[in-house]
C-alpha cells in the first residue's frame, strides 16, 4: 500500500456520544458496564487489552494480554513472573492498560500502581483453567530464545507424559506464574466523535483506597 492510499484510511465515529452525567460513580462500575456492551456486540476477545510496562533505561513495552477479573481492588492478568513483562513489573511495578474496542467506537486507558495477587487466587485461577493451558504455563520458558517450535512442542508432550489429564489439580500450579492487579489511579473512557471531537472522560483517584475510593471526573479535550 502506498503512503496515500494510507493516509486517506480513515472513518467517521458516529455510534454514540459521552456525558459525564451518564457515568457511574466510580470506574469500575463503568468500565463493567461496557465491557458487557463490548461482549453483547459480539467483539472478538472483548477482554483483551494492551499491556505497556516500563524496561531498563525506561524504555516501553507493550503486548496484548486477557483481563481475567476486575473489581473495586484493580484488573487482574497472569503471566510468568520470568516473562520480560513479569520482569519489568517486578523492577518497576507501574503500567498501563488499554482496551481498543474498535468496533463499538470505544476504548479504555488505565493507569497505575501493579502488585502480585496473593498465591492463593492465583493457585484458584490456575486450576480453573483448560489442562492444556496449565500445561503451557510450564512448557513456555515465557520471553526466552528457543531454537525451533519443535523444541516447544517436544517440552509440552513431555509434560503431558509426566501429568495426564485427571481433573483440576493434575498439574501443579507453578511457583513462576501467576497473577499482576493494576490498581487503578487514572481511568479514561473514550467514544468516538464526528470530525475527531471524541469524548474523553477520565476518573482520577482523589483519596482512599478500594471500594471507599473517592474519584473526580474530568473532560480532556480530543
Amino acid at each position: 500500500m502506498d503512503t496515500q492510499r494510507l493516509a486517506d484510511l480513515r472513518r467517521s465515529y458516529a455510534a454514540g456520544g459521552l456525558a459525564a452525567q451518564d457515568l457511574a460513580s466510580d470506574p469500575y462500575s463503568q468500565f463493567q458496564t461496557w465491557l458487557a456492551e463490548a461482549v453483547h456486540a459480539g467483539l472478538t476477545e472483548p477482554n483483551a487489552m494492551v499491556l505497556g510496562t516500563v524496561g531498563p533505561g525506561a524504555q516501553p513495552s507493550a503486548r496484548t494480554v486477557l483481563l481475567k477479573g476486575v473489581d473495586e481492588r484493580g484488573f487482574v492478568f497472569y503471566t510468568n513472573y520470568t516473562s520480560r513483562k513479569g520482569a519489568e513489573l517486578g523492577a518497576h511495578a507501574a503500567a498501563s492498560l488499554l482496551f481498543p474496542w474498535y468496533d463499538v467506537e470505544r476504548q479504555v486507558s488505565v493507569a497505575g500502581a501493579v502488585s502480585r495477587v496473593d498465591r492463593a487466587e492465583t493457585e484458584a485461577y490456575f486450576r480453573s483453567r483448560p489442562y492444556a493451558s496449565r500445561l503451557g504455563a510450564w512448557a513456555s520458558r515465557q520471553s526466552t530464545v528457543i531454537a525451533g517450535r519443535d523444541e516447544l512442542e517436544a517440552r509440552y508432550a513431555e509434560l503431558a507424559a509426566r501429568w495426564p489429564d485427571t481433573g483440576e489439580e493434575s498439574v501443579p500450579v507453578p511457583d513462576f506464574w501467576g497473577g499482576f492487579r493494576l490498581d487503578p489511579q487514572t481511568v479514561e473512557f473514550w467514544q468516538g466523535r464526528p470530525s475527531r471531537l471524541h469524548d474523553r472522560l477520565r476518573y482520577v483517584a482523589s483519596s482512599g483506597e478500594g471500594a471507599g475510593r473517592s474519584w473526580t471526573v474530568e473532560r480532556l479535550s480530543p
